[in-house]
């Protein structure tokens, strides 16, 4: 049964502020959403604007006589084809697993006969509370489907499982991929991510300041629009976007064998990682003491991951990122010429651009053409990047370009 109408439960945890955004996202795959809360919610989002993005009175009450005046709760429950609680508290899914039903959203739960699906949210230590996990089994048991937790940074400063998923991703994981989600249906997409870390001695590395953010951001979009996603990815402290696979990797010569360990059947390759160009010659067993005034450590050329990956024969269509201080276009085209790249998105680094932020701007360059992309959110710029890489994979593809994409998917 295709899922049109959802009844979004909003219990009362910090993750209820991104309600609003997963509104708008249910909204944009074809759903009607109507928003019911529970009191405690109220004190992190407020019924206004979810009233605002969903186009419905949200609901809050039980005892609402105007509403139950025809047994409104069941009514409701009898119209969802879906009901979805996201955030979902601890105290929630007790209130669930126990099969209380002192409010709206509770009674809504038992009465329904629709699929249910929870979006855990809470501390680190919470969510591996005996408790909290005893009525994780017993939901589950009983059909009830859970997104996430995911792992990552949380509200109260700590790091862990807890987090909600995102809500593209939840949005993604209950109705499919968005309307876009067909540029790359049936697709593997393989994105290498963060930076690399290249050891000179047991406590001491050389890596670089790249964050990840725009990789995963990438990932997360390719998810949405249909694709099998595998992420190999340094070390950075993102948590790994719904539906994707993901492999953990240090060093340089690790990504490099990850992702020819993971290549076959691939089709795009995106190497958004921060490669360390250069790495210890020899690796010291113990930590170097500091004994000299002055110091030289010998350092050797790392693997180059992307070329490797566009020299294959029968290989993917091969994107690769440049991150410059100056002389973007010129160093971009070069790379691209000389890696063999299908396209290269271009960006400038330093003066408070690219790393370590949320937005960027992006210049892409491919053989015969070029386009710009102003300053965004990473997000966004994702989903516009990978649409653009989804056709001009598309339009190599038919035209036979790049005799290699021939055997991409042709099931042999």
């Amino acid at each position: 049964m295709a899922v049109s109408k959802i009844i979004l439960g909003v219990t009362g945890g910090i993750a209820a502020y991104k309600t609003p955004d997963l509104v708008r996202r249910l909204r944009e795959r074809g759903a009607e959403v109507q928003v019911v809360m529970t009191r405690s919610a109220a004190e992190f989002v407020t019924a206004t604007s979810l009233q605002a993005v969903s186009g419905r009175p949200v609901r809050e009450n039980l005892w609402d006589s105007e509403a139950e005046s025809a047994m409104g709760h069941i009514e409701l429950a009898r119209w969802a084809d879906l009901v979805l609680i996201a955030p979902a508290t601890a105290e929630f899914m007790s209130r669930l697993a126990s099969g209380g039903a002192p409010d709206l959203l509770a009674t809504l739960c038992l009465a329904t006969e629709a699929p249910l699906v929870i979006a855990p949210a809470m501390n680190r230590v919470m969510w591996k509370n005996p408790a909290v996990q005893a009525n994780r089994q017993v939901l589950e048991a009983r059909g009830v489907r859970l997104l996430g937790p995911d792992s990552g940074n949380q509200a109260c400063g700590e790091v862990g499982e807890g987090r909600m998923f995102e809500p593209a991703a939840i949005a993604a994981a209950v109705l499919g991929p968005a309307t876009a989600g067909e540029l790359l249906a049936g697709r593997k997409v393989m994105i290498t991510a963060g930076p690399t870390r290249e050891a000179i001695d047991p406590v001491r590395f050389i890596s670089n300041r790249s964050s990840g953010k725009m990789a995963f951001a990438l990932a997360e979009a390719a998810v949405a629009a249909g694709a099998e996603v595998v992420l190999i990815s340094g070390p950075v402290d993102l948590a790994t976007p719904a539906g994707v696979r993901r492999v953990d990797v240090e060093s340089a010569e690790e990504m490099l064998e990850a992702t020819h360990a993971e290549i076959a059947g691939t089709d795009i390759f995106i190497g958004a990682a921060a490669v360390a160009d250069y790495g210890a010659a020899a690796v010291e067993q113990h930590k170097i003491k500091k004994s000299a005034a002055k110091m030289s450590i010998d350092l050797v050329r790392t693997p180059d991951i992307l070329t490797s990956v566009a020299q294959l024969d029968d290989g993917p269509f091969t994107v690769g990122f440049a991150a410059e201080t100056r002389n973007l276009e010129k160093y971009a085209r070069s790379k691209l010429e000389k890696k063999n790249l299908d396209m290269i998105v271009a960006n400038e680094v330093g003066r408070d651009r690219g790393f370590d932020r949320d937005d960027n701007a992006a210049e892409v360059f491919w053989a015969g053409g070029q386009q710009s992309f102003p300053t965004m959110s990473k997000k966004d710029l994702a989903v516009a990047l990978l649409k653009l890489v989804a056709d001009r994979f598309r339009d190599s593809s038919e035209s036979g370009k790049r005799g290699k994409l021939h055997a991409v998917g042709s099931g042999d």
